[in-house]
């Protein structure tokens, strides 16, 4: 098992608002490239999504349960399909997306115990979480040509020390996809 993070990024780190949904002051940034480096399978996972389960935070779940349901090309079906888990204190149900379901307890836990790969998609309160906890396996990092020089980032200031080693790097239109795991701990 594997817990791999993926985000979109910028230059400078930020991971805030990359499709403009949030209404954020520099939304929209990763977008604003064109869609060759944001649609379908960009983040390369492949047969992870088959055989894995995604965990997103409430935020992220709710704003991919308003797209993804109602799409029907291959990689949407996938998405659809496959597991997902939601880490939220707040949200009741999990109906409007298709295999779907609310963690009951611990977050550090549920991943502790999971036997398939943990995906994780935004949610960067729950990856801050289980990076303090060093769960962290892989991180693959879509970079977009952007500097926001504001915003949150994925390594926050302060956050755990993490050496990385590059396994893989290509360009996907504007972006470059960057696959990095941890050395050994």
């Amino acid at each position: 098992m594997s817990v791999i993070v993926i985000q979109f990024i910028t230059l400078d780190g930020v991971v805030t608002d990359p499709d403009g949904s949030g209404g954020t002051p520099g939304g929209g940034w990763a977008f604003r490239h064109g869609p060759e480096a944001v649609a379908g399978d960009k983040f390369r996972l492949g047969s992870t999504l088959d055989d894995g389960v995604m965990l997103m935070g409430r935020t992220t779940w709710q704003l991919f349960s308003r797209i993804w349901p109602g799409r029907d090309d291959p990689f949407a079906r996938r998405l659809n399909a496959v597991p997902k888990l939601v880490a939220s204190r707040t949200l009741t149900d999990t109906s409007p997306w298709a295999n779907s379901r609310l963690i009951d307890g611990d977050l550090v836990d549920t991943v502790k115990n999971e036997t398939r790969d943990v995906i994780i998609t935004g949610s960067l309160s729950v990856v801050h979480a289980l990076m303090a906890e060093d769960l962290v396996d892989e991180y693959r990092l879509l970079t977009f040509p952007t500097v926001l020089g504001t915003g949150q980032r994925l390594f926050p200031d302060h956050g755990p020390h993490t050496e990385l080693e590059c396994r893989s790097a290509q360009q996907i239109g504007a972006a470059v996809l960057a696959r990095y795991r941890t050395t050994a701990r």
